[in-house]
C-alpha cells in the first residue's frame, strides 16, 4: 500500500514538473513572444518570465535585433542592354512581432524574396554609368521600395547597400577606352582654356604697350638678355626696323653739277661714232 502511494506521489510530482516546464518560458531582452490561446492571438509577451496554460497556450518567439541578410547575386540587364552581376546586402528588423507572425509565414524568407525582386527591377531601369557612379541614390531607392513592401509584415528595412557589380571583360575594355578618351578630352579642353587666357593677357599687354613704342623696344632687349644666358646656343632674333630709325644716315642727295648717268644706248652710239670718224 505504501509503495503504491509513493508511486502515485512520484507520478504527481513528475506531472507537476512537466506542467511547470510547459507553462513557463523565459524570453531574452531582444526577444518577444506572441501567445496563441486555442489558435487566437491574445497578447505579446516579454522580455522575462512568461506563464502559459499548458495544452492551451502556444508561444511563438521572434527577435527584435537587426538582421543582416545577403541578397544572392542577381543577373541584371541594364537599361542600355549591358549584362551585369550584382550582389547586395540589406539590414532590417522586426518592429511589430504580432504582424510578423500573423501576416506572413516566414518573415525572413519573404523579405529576402522581395529584396531580390526589387533589386532586379530597379537596376534594370538604370544605365550602367548610373549603376557605377550613383550607387547612393540607387541604395536609397531600393530601401524605400523594399520598406514599403515589407511594412505590412511589421518589418522595418533600414539600409540596402549594393556590394559589388561584376561587368563582362569586354565591357571592362570598352570602359577603359571610354575613360581614356574622356581624359584626353579634358586635357584638350584645359589646354585650350590656358591658350585662351594667355591670348587674353597678351591682348591686354599689347594694349598697354601700344601707346609707347619704347616699351616694345625695352621688352625686346629684355628677351635678348634672357636668351643670352646660354653660352652654347646661337640666337637668331628678328630686329624691328623701327629700332634703327634715326640711327641710319640718309642716302646723299644728287648734286646739280653731277652728270646724269650714261645709258647703254648712249654708249653704243658713242662707240659707233668713233668708228665712223
Amino acid at each position: 500500500m505504501i509503495a503504491a502511494v509513493l508511486v502515485a506521489l512520484l507520478v504527481l510530482v513528475l506531472g507537476a514538473l512537466a506542467l511547470a516546464a510547459a507553462s513557463v518560458r523565459v524570453l531574452r531582452e531582444y526577444e518577444r513572444g506572441v501567445v496563441f490561446r486555442l489558435g487566437r492571438v491574445i497578447d505579446q509577451q516579454g522580455p522575462g518570465l512568461v506563464l502559459l496554460i499548458p495544452a492551451v497556450d502556444r508561444l511563438v518567439r521572434t527577435t527584435l535585433r537587426t538582421v543582416t541578410m545577403k541578397i544572392p547575386a542577381q543577373e541584371v540587364i541594364t537599361r542600355d542592354n549591358v549584362p551585369v552581376r550584382v550582389t547586395a546586402v540589406t539590414y532590417f528588423r522586426v518592429i511589430d512581432p504580432i504582424r510578423s507572425v500573423v501576416e506572413v509565414e516566414d518573415v525572413f524568407a519573404a523579405t529576402s524574396q522581395v529584396a531580390q525582386t526589387t533589386l532586379r527591377s530597379v537596376l534594370g531601369k538604370a544605365e550602367l554609368d548610373t549603376l557605377l557612379s550613383e550607387r547612393e541614390r540607387l541604395n536609397e531607392n531600393l530601401q524605400q521600395i523594399i520598406d514599403e513592401q515589407t511594412e505590412p509584415w511589421g518589418v522595418k528595412v533600414t539600409i540596402v547597400e549594393i556590394k559589388d557589380v561584376e561587368i563582362p571583360e569586354r565591357m571592362q575594355h570598352a570602359l577603359a577606352r571610354q575613360a581614356e578618351a574622356e581624359r584626353n578630352r579634358r586635357a584638350k579642353v584645359i589646354n585650350a582654356e590656358g591658350e585662351f587666357q594667355a591670348a587674353a593677357k597678351l591682348a591686354e599687354a599689347a594694349a598697354v604697350i601700344e601707346p609707347n613704342p619704347v616699351t616694345l623696344q625695352l621688352r625686346t632687349l629684355q628677351a635678348l638678355t634672357e636668351m643670352s644666358g646660354s653660352a652654347g646656343s646661337t640666337i637668331v632674333f628678328p630686329l624691328p626696323l623701327e629700332m634703327l630709325q634715326g640711327r641710319l644716315a640718309p642716302p646723299p642727295a644728287p648734286s646739280a653739277t653731277t652728270a646724269p648717268p650714261v645709258t647703254p644706248a648712249q654708249l653704243r652710239l658713242g662707240v659707233n661714232g668713233d668708228g665712223d670718224g
